[in-house]
């Protein structure tokens, strides 16, 4: 989380890949652990804008905040 969350909003990592114009193997690595490869389950922040206008386009609810990771989502 949230990358998790996000991606599954805007219609899976294939759809984001396509949106931010990335591999979908990168946009898989943002659901990853650190210690894995991958980004710990935030979404790079270049991304941030493409997605939500792409959210906006499509009628999907989505806010910067959802980018923010909480404590709730390191504990888990």
């Amino acid at each position: 989380e949230p990358a998790s969350s996000i991606i599954d909003r805007l219609g899976g990592v294939a759809r984001v890949a396509e949106i931010v114009g990335v591999h979908r193997v990168r946009v898989s690595n943002w659901k990853r652990p650190k210690s894995a490869g991958g980004t710990g389950g935030r979404v790079p922040q270049s991304h941030h804008v493409k997605l939500l206008a792409a959210a906006e386009r499509l009628g999907v609810a989505l806010s910067a905040a959802d980018f923010l990771v909480t404590s709730e989502d390191v504990a888990s």
